[in-house]
């Protein structure tokens, strides 16, 4: 008797310590200004991004022999193209049975959005702009304005994925992963309730006094991380001595892609495909093309 209840104590003490460890749920702030117009934090951290991003490639591009004014049009094209197909791959991909009963939702670029579909948008956007704008700009200049691109990009993805940290956009399973996000609140508990809801595992949640001593995993907050602990200073360590063209390129993607996919495994209630989300199938995908990529550039400094 006297070992259960010691054994009993000490999972209380554990609960407790998990609870202590995790990090607390907060709602998205916002300022409501006037009249249908509010101010959501997940928006102006985004445009934080967007301009801190913007500024730090000029400033490299310049430090690197390039046309400043010419980076800043093909910044433009990226990133309109960047959102607009993000918006357009996360609807088809994700909500295709949505779409297809409200079309509308296709024209509504301010919600849902997709990393791998902002990719391949950036990359569309940049192949109009030298297609269309700047064509008379070699095939390695080119290169070279991308991978000032992709060089910031993890430090400006590093402050977008804050936006979604504080936005608790990309909510997965519950779990006691000390870095998870606390359910101790009611509030909390029924913001994780709607997704399982939504995804019909609404019976998989534990009871309240169960779900309060957990947490959910907040895979924008886990992103955050990684790219801030991990990715940026890897290019910081990186970005010291000169590189081939497109070296950041292959990178960026050989170093996200892994991530990515195996994150993607925490969703709630993302749309699978054979047992992987489409941004599964785009890291893989992803990652290949990366991996070509950087066999075919070694190959070519060997010979050169």
């Amino acid at each position: 008797m006297a070992r259960i209840l010691i054994a009993e104590e000490g999972a209380r003490s554990d609960s407790a310590y998990n609870i202590r460890s995790m990090i607390p749920y907060f709602p998205q702030p916002e300022i409501h200004l006037f009249g249908p117009l509010t101010v959501h934090a997940f928006g102006t951290v985004v445009a934080v991004a967007v301009i801190v991003g913007w500024r730090m490639v000029v400033t490299r591009a310049r430090a690197k022999g390039l046309d400043p004014e010419l980076v800043q049009d093909l910044l433009s094209y990226v990133i309109l193209s960047g959102f607009v197909v993000a918006h357009l791959y996360s609807v088809l991909a994700y909500f295709p049975r949505e779409a297809m009963r409200d079309p509308l939702l296709l024209l509504m670029f301010w919600e849902d959005i997709s990393s791998f579909g902002g990719f391949a948008g950036g990359l569309l956007g940049l192949w109009l702009f030298f297609r269309f704008k700047a064509r008379d700009v070699d095939a390695m200049t080119r290169l070279r304005y991308l991978d000032v691109i992709a060089y910031v990009f993890p430090f400006a993805w590093a402050i977008g994925r804050i936006a979604c940290s504080v936005a608790h956009d990309h909510p997965g399973t519950v779990t006691s992963f000390p870095l998870a996000i606390r359910l101790e609140s009611p509030e909390a508990q029924a913001y994780i309730a709607y997704f399982y809801r939504e995804a019909g595992r609404l019976a998989e949640l534990p009871p309240p006094a169960v779900l309060a001593k957990m947490a959910f995993h907040d895979l924008g907050w886990y992103e955050f991380l990684y790219m801030s602990c991990v990715m940026v200073p890897a290019f910081l360590a990186l970005g010291r001595k000169p590189r081939p063209p497109g070296f950041f390129l292959v990178a960026f993607l050989l170093l996200y892609a892994p991530a990515r996919f195996f994150l993607d495994f925490l969703r709630i209630s993302d749309a699978r495909y054979l047992g992987l989300t489409p941004g599964q199938y785009a890291g893989i995908a992803v990652f290949l093309a990366a991996l070509f990529l950087s066999i075919r550039t070694g190959r070519r400094e060997e010979k050169a």
